[in-house]
């Protein structure tokens, strides 16, 4: 299988890209794949890094005011189309896949004017304006989520669950011990991403002390830039504080409750390994899409949500302890999760991905 791949800006969309690539070289380890990101953002390390062959095109997001960055925008959008159809007349990929992200944009567009196979995928309740204007260019679209199928032409649209669910699933459970953990003791984990927010954290750091007289123990996941200010802070024996862990999902494997943001990939974590979560969705994001994410799963009975404008002490707390104590509403959230979870998204896009290139052959 020949394969162009394209992901950019954050990890919600590069994450579950990797992820795809890495199902398509595990089923098909001569797979030739060929990532296309931008030249300035993260993917531009982080996937060379993992010996994918990359190319990068210069392309900007549009601005959602009017401004005259927009028309800069739009020539490098020009620019970057005719960029992506040189890269893949040389390259004569199978099929060409965006998972989300504005480079996505001249990449799908130029595939399907080429008479190429193209998947997006969509990891959030909300479509990205990415995939909005896509939707036309693609013959196949995965979401992460059933509520999301109706946003798509019902011929297109396919529930695939986020490929990063896969991977969570078959991640090796943490040891407690390793982290100065009493294995006895419930957990509870708090996370507000790989940089963690500072608003939140302040708030947070605030109160750590009142965990103290708990039966349960914290884990409290600052971030790597928040991490330097806090971790000489003295806390009580049963609180822990770490910048980030890697490999995160074996450490929510023994977690009792998450406190965390409402990402794409997060939630598709939580959803598979069916973790009872508090989200405290960012109000900072496009669209308010981390609300919308957390409501798609609070709707369900299978999360409970804390908006950032009602952090305090008590409110965090006292909704820690009653979910933590209330076994039946506690067992419902947990069931709920397990009928929701998809564990298998990365095969699921897999076999889509092999169907779409068969069908194509069928005509030659």
């Amino acid at each position: 299988m020949k394969v162009i791949i394209s992901a950019g800006g954050t990890g919600g969309h590069i994450y579950p890209a990797i992820a795809i690539i890495n199902k398509i070289k595990e089923e098909e380890p001569k797979s030739d794949i060929l990532y296309i990101g931008t030249s300035d953002r993260m993917e531009k390390d982080l996937i060379p890094e993992l010996g994918i062959k990359y190319k990068a095109i210069t392309v900007r997001g549009l601005k959602r005011k009017l401004t005259l960055d927009n028309i800069k925008c739009l020539y490098q959008f020009l620019k970057a189309r005719q960029q992506c159809k040189k890269i893949i007349k040389e390259f004569e990929p199978d099929v060409v896949i965006g998972a989300g992200g504005y480079v996505t944009g001249p990449v799908i567009w130029a595939a399907k004017k080429l008479g190429k196979k193209t998947f997006i995928h969509e990891q959030n309740s909300v479509v990205g304006l990415s995939n909005k204007y896509l939707t036309k260019y693609a013959d196949k679209v995965g979401v992460s989520f059933a509520s999301t199928l109706s946003c798509f032409p019902k011929e297109k649209a396919i529930l695939t669950g986020n490929p990063c669910s896969e991977k969570a699933m078959h991640m090796k459970k943490a040891n407690k011990e390793d982290y100065g953990l009493d294995k006895n003791k419930k957990l509870v984990l708090i996370v507000m991403g790989s940089l963690g927010s500072k608003t939140v954290n302040d708030k947070i750091v605030s109160f750590l002390d009142s965990f103290k007289s708990k039966d349960y123990q914290v884990m409290f996941v600052t971030g790597n830039s928040y991490y330097e200010k806090v971790k000489k802070l003295k806390v009580p024996s049963n609180v822990k504080i770490e910048p980030f862990i890697y490999e995160m999902p074996s450490l929510m494997k023994v977690t009792d409750l998450i406190v965390t943001r409402a990402g794409a990939s997060t939630m598709s974590e939580i959803l598979v390994l069916n973790i009872p979560s508090i989200f405290i969705p960012s109000p900072y994001v496009t669209n308010n899409h981390q609300y919308k994410n957390a409501m798609d799963l609070v709707n369900k009975n299978a999360g409970l949500i804390l908006e950032e404008k009602d952090l305090t002490k008590d409110n965090l707390i006292n909704l820690i302890d009653k979910t933590l104590s209330n076994k039946e509403q506690y067992n419902t959230i947990k069931n709920n999760l397990k009928e929701l979870g998809i564990k298998d998204s990365s095969s699921r896009i897999y076999e889509v991905l092999k169907e779409m290139i068969i069908d194509d052959k069928k005509f030659f």
